[in-house]
């Protein structure tokens, strides 16, 4: 599956996180227009509202983004389900080691998959720095993926 020049990046933050997101995305942002975005629900609200405060109402209208329900109810699967169907390139999630979260199956669960499927992850913003500025991110990208054959066509 080829990865084309405008990636679709999905945008996730536990609460204590929000904040540190947010003030990446409006570092990033210029970067972050060229493609689409997908963000769990909230998230997706904070990204909005960060990019009318820079650029004034209605400025993200040319901002291409979806957003799922919040995590908690159901954002971190809906996420999951397009990371299997192929729809997402890299994932920016933003969680919080410190805390446990209601919904830390669901968490557990994005990040096998995005592990499963060969998806770049960032969970911290070192990380999402180094993937936001890789040249990989405006170039066509094919990765290089696992064959489950063997796994999937096994005898039970």
């Amino acid at each position: 599956m080829k990865r084309s020049k405008i990636k679709t990046i999905a945008l996730v933050a536990h609460d204590n996180r929000k904040g540190d997101m947010i003030e990446w995305v409006e570092w990033n942002w210029e970067k972050l227009m060229k493609h689409k975005l997908i963000c769990t629900g909230t998230t997706g609200r904070l990204v909005e509202e960060a990019i009318a405060r820079m650029f004034g109402e209605g400025s993200y209208d040319q901002l291409q983004m979806m957003k799922l329900k919040s995590g908690p109810l159901g954002g971190d699967q809906q996420l999951g389900a397009k990371i299997a169907e192929g729809e997402i390139d890299i994932l920016i999630f933003f969680w919080d080691p410190m805390q446990a979260q209601p919904h830390d199956v669901d968490v557990k669960a994005l990040l096998r998959l995005a592990s499963l499927y060969n998806i770049p992850t960032a969970t911290n913003r070192s990380t999402a720095d180094f993937l936001i500025s890789s040249p990989l991110l405006e170039q066509e990208y094919i990765p290089k993926l696992i064959d489950y054959s063997k796994y999937i066509n096994r005898k039970v």
